[in-house]
């Protein structure tokens, strides 16, 4: 970024939820408890997978990624929510910002590649059942796991890199916002800023719909096949294997296309804000809760793992 120095040492306003301050310590208190059964039911996953040897398979290996990218998504943001809340607003330097877009950017984009990854693992164990174990065995998983981790941090990386050659505007360094999200980022610089607009909408694009075309195409897929089979335990069967994912599938994008498709331009920034903290918040809230209640045999090692710990 042109401007070296002067612009590292740049500070910002994070407005927050300066509006619910009348409210006093309870909007604290709601997002701290939030975030401390996100972390910890994650984690619960985590180790319920980690200790049952049942679950060492590819699918529950992709759930343990999920889990900790939820994590890292959660507490990439709510910290500094938490600080606002405190402190009526928060105070972060232009580097500090940057980081945390691009941090929540890299999570978000790896967060699609790795849900596309487990509706393949899905396909490929309901209509490729005899070939399953070769083609998705702990190396093709772990490969899939990994690149969704690393696309998600190098196409962020990329658009990141487009700020390089922009400087600040000058004026106002308040954000009404609770996060770095992209849209306030780029608001902070001028030059030809369309640039990164451009990539940045293009490249969220790519990660948000290929995926997505991906999930549709292979459930799809996985409807036809099990339409084929006779009605029956082995149909049920089959679906109960992929609600838990559909159902993760369906609040992740719900939310996206709320925040990021639904006009919002004329919303009142209360609202706006509202609306992010469903895919900041309380996404990684629910999906703990997804798992741990519509899939039966990570009940059964929570369970088991409840009963060790105790």
């Amino acid at each position: 970024m042109s401007g070296g120095s002067e612009n590292q040492t740049t500070w910002l306003i994070l407005v927050g939820f300066g509006e619910l301050q009348g409210l006093g310590f309870l909007p604290f208190a709601l997002f701290l408890a939030i975030y401390v059964v996100t972390v910890g039911g994650n984690l619960l996953i985590v180790l319920a997978v980690a200790s049952s040897r049942a679950l060492h398979t590819p699918m529950y290996l992709f759930l343990c990624h999920f889990s900790l990218l939820e994590i890292g998504y959660t507490s990439n943001i709510t910290p500094r929510l938490l600080r606002g809340l405190l402190a009526g607003g928060a105070v972060v330097s232009l580097v500090s910002c940057l980081l945390q877009f691009y941090v929540f950017a890299s999570l978000a984009a790896a967060e699609c590649l790795l849900l596309s990854a487990m509706s393949y693992d899905r396909y490929l164990a309901i209509c490729q059942p005899l070939r399953y174990p070769v083609l998705m065995s702990t190396w093709s998983c772990s490969c899939l796991a990994t690149g969704a981790w690393l696309g998600g941090f190098l196409f962020s990386a990329f658009t990141l890199a487009l700020a390089a050659p922009l400087s600040l505007c000058p004026g106002s360094r308040v954000i009404d916002h609770y996060f770095c999200d992209f849209a306030p980022v780029v608001g902070l610089f001028c030059g030809e800023v369309w640039v990164m607009w451009g990539a940045g909408v293009s490249i969220s694009g790519c990660l948000t719909l290929g995926p997505f075309l991906l999930i549709v195409t292979s459930y799809a897929l996985i409807l036809r096949a099990v339409l084929r089979i006779p009605a029956g335990h082995g149909r049920q069967k089959a679906f109960s294997t992929c609600s838990s994912h559909l159902s993760v599938v369906g609040v992740f994008y719900g939310t996206l296309i709320v925040v990021y498709v639904a006009p919002t331009d004329h919303m009142p920034p209360l609202l706006r804000k509202a609306f992010s903290v469903l895919y900041t918040v309380l996404t990684p809230l629910v999906n703990p809760i997804i798992y741990s209640l519509k899939n039966q045999e990570v009940k059964w090692a929570l369970h088991r793992l409840w009963t060790q710990l105790i």
